[in-house]
């Protein structure tokens, strides 16, 4: 099976976006600029939407050496290709891989081709964490956990929004 791996940021730095609300309100958002983070890792299924998440503090070796074994427990019965960027953390000669998962670089700076990225904007959409302030990491941490784990269930959507043509000609 092909997977797609991707990590990003969540954190009390809240982005401010645009919003529906009936008339004659008016929306009032909060802006947050504390910078503390964490990060979700994710490697994704274009063709079946499954996904392996974790949440780690740290970008690092470390917390891809846990995802890439979470991964690997999580679907034992696959041999994975795990697409993703040449970040320094993916590219180490301390990355301990599983021996059912390969990994296979993407061109550099080409961000548009990994469809995990789509998966961060439709969490921050639909996920309420754009216009939504945290007091505090744990909050961000337990927001972050409800997402991955409702996206986890959401193999549909997830599919529709990550599955693209090129993918199926490529993996055929």
């Amino acid at each position: 099976m092909v997977f797609f791996e991707d990590e990003a940021a969540f954190g009390r730095m809240n982005h401010v976006r645009k919003c529906w609300v009936h008339r004659p309100d008016r929306a009032i958002v909060k802006k947050q600029a504390i910078r503390e983070y964490l990060y979700a890792f994710t490697t994704v299924c274009p063709q079946t939407g499954e996904t392996c998440s974790i949440i780690s503090p740290f970008c690092n070796t470390e917390a891809m050496n846990a995802l890439l074994e979470e991964t690997s427990i999580s679907f034992p019965h696959y041999r994975i290709i795990m697409i993703m960027d040449s970040a320094g953390w993916h590219t180490t000669n301390k990355l301990k891989l599983p021996e059912n998962i390969s990994i296979l670089p993407l061109p550099a700076y080409s961000p548009e081709l990994n469809p995990t990225e789509h998966i961060w904007d439709y969490i921050r959409e639909q996920k309420e964490f754009n216009n939504y302030t945290f007091n505090s990491l744990d909050e961000v941490d337990n927001q972050l956990g409800v997402a991955l784990c409702d996206l986890h269930n959401e193999k549909s959507i997830i599919s529709s929004m990550c599955n693209f043509d090129w993918i199926n000609s490529a993996t055929c």
